[in-house]
This record gives structure tokens, C-alpha cells and sequence, in this order.
């Protein structure tokens, strides 16, 4: 079977027994959102020992509005003093903190049991592209990456994962394997299986990063259920991407992120 997951740009070694390696004291689940913008008050923190719970994150106004709920782009919803603040504190392009926040705030709205956070899309961004990023890649002003970011060839070498392709080279430029695309890294069948339009302009795109990133949120809260609790957590991060050293770099750029508000 096909993976319906999203291996990184880089071999990581193949590490047995993710719940032995990583403690409950090492997670970092999604962070609560708050703000006029959402449906739902965010869950309260567990007195279980289960992930660090990241700020809130406050609402643009204008989000508000009822004919803007569930139409505006995400970049658009997150206060904007909010979002450069907080990525300047936390050396995040602010761009992609636009997306990060406003697909948190558009999934409190689609998802609201989910409790996912920013944070835990900020890690994943991080990880995957160091925010749309890596290699010299930059953000334009309507959250399209490039150069396109595309991954390694998944040929099962080197301990990647073993994927045919799948997309013609559609998506990833390959007709042999599949590989990795845009600034969240998908396999070009799970963006098929799953893509969002998070900029609302009618076309989900792999290499905008509103797109990508509210993709990542949807993705998350179907496969984890609600965040908040450890175990899901630990699950909906497996499923994005499988192997211990994934989901510890994760953890640790979402704890490192949760600080920041």
C-alpha cells in the first residue's frame, strides 16, 4: 500500500519504538486559538502530563464579519500585529506566520475538536522547508514558494520510503518516483486526496503556502482527532511523517514556538 504520508527532503534513519524513545514530558501538541474569529472556546489545558499549550492567537477584525467566517484567505485573519511580532520573536518569515496562524483560526472553525495550534504548524513548516525557505526558495507576497521546493526521489534508497510515481511528474517533476512537494512536503497523491484553497482564489496550489499549510491543518485534525491529547497527537504527527527523529524535531520546534505568545 501507497503511504499516505509526507517523507521529508532528507533520508532520516530508521528508528524503532516512537513511544518508547519519546515520553509524554518531550510532546508538544497543537496550541489553542482564540479570538473573535472562532467557533468554539479553546480546550483547557490537561493536568495530564500531554503537550505544552502554545498563546492564543488573536483575530483580525475584519475576519469577524459573518460574510468574511469561512471565506477569507488565511493570511488575512490573524491580527497583523500579532503575526509580525510574533515572527520576528521567532525568526519566522512573516508570511508564513500569516498562514501558520490563519489555518489554525480556519480549522477552529472547520474542525472544532481539534485544538490544533500554530505552533505544531510552524514545526512542520520548519522542518519540512524552514518555512518555505530552504535552498534559497522565498515567499512572494500572495504565498508562492520558489524556486518549487521538491524533495528527494522517494526510490527507497538510503532508508527513504519506496514510492512509485504516482502524478506523471505532475506535481514533482518525476515519472519514476514520487517526491515531496512545496512548503509542507506532500506526496503528490495525498494533495490530490486532500488539498485545501486556504488564499480562496479557487485553485489548491502545492507551492503557495496558504494552501499548503491549511492542507496540513485539515490533514492533521482528520488523522489525530483532537490534539490536545498526547497519544493523537504523537498519531496525526506519525501520519504526516513517520519515524521517531521526524516527530522529536517536530516536538522541539513546536515547544520552542509555543513560548513566543
Amino acid at each position: 500500500m501507497i503511504p499516505s504520508v509526507q517523507p521529508r527532503r532528507w533520508p532520516l534513519p530508521l528508528v524503532a519504538g516512537l513511544l518508547a524513545v519519546l515520553g509524554a514530558g518531550c510532546l508538544v501538541a497543537a496550541g489553542s486559538v482564540s479570538g473573535r474569529a472562532t467557533t468554539t472556546s479553546p480546550p483547557a489545558a490537561s493536568s495530564r502530563p500531554t503537550p505544552g499549550i502554545a498563546g492564543s492567537v488573536p483575530a483580525d477584525a475584519a475576519a469577524t464579519e459573518p460574510a468574511a467566517v469561512g471565506v477569507r484567505p488565511v493570511a488575512e485573519r490573524a491580527d497583523p500585529g500579532w503575526v509580525a511580532r510574533t515572527a520576528e520573536a521567532g525568526g519566522i518569515p512573516a508570511r508564513a506566520m500569516a498562514a501558520y496562524a490563519g489555518a489554525a483560526l480556519a480549522t477552529a472553525e472547520s474542525h472544532p475538536g481539534c485544538g490544533l495550534g500554530w505552533n505544531t504548524l510552524a514545526a512542520i513548516g520548519y522542518v519540512e522547508s524552514e518555512h518555505g525557505t530552504i535552498g534559497g526558495a522565498k515567499i512572494a507576497a500572495d504565498g508562492t514558494t520558489g524556486p518549487p521546493i521538491i524533495g528527494i526521489p522517494l526510490d527507497g534508497a538510503k532508508g527513504v520510503a519506496r514510492v512509485s510515481d504516482t502524478d506523471e511528474g505532475a506535481l514533482d517533476q518525476d515519472t519514476t518516483w514520487d517526491r515531496a512537494v512545496g512548503p509542507m512536503q506532500f506526496l503528490p497523491a495525498t494533495w490530490t486526496a486532500h488539498a485545501e484553497d486556504g488564499n480562496r482564489d479557487g485553485i489548491a496550489d502545492i507551492h503557495n503556502i496558504d494552501d499548503a499549510t491549511l492542507t496540513a491543518a485539515a490533514y492533521l485534525c482528520d488523522t489525530g482527532g483532537d490534539l490536545t491529547i498526547a497519544q493523537n497527537w504523537i498519531r496525526a504527527i506519525g501520519a504526516y511523517n513517520p519515524g521517531a527523529a521526524y516527530n522529536k524535531a517536530v516536538v522541539e520546534a513546536a515547544r520552542r514556538y509555543a513560548t513566543l505568545a
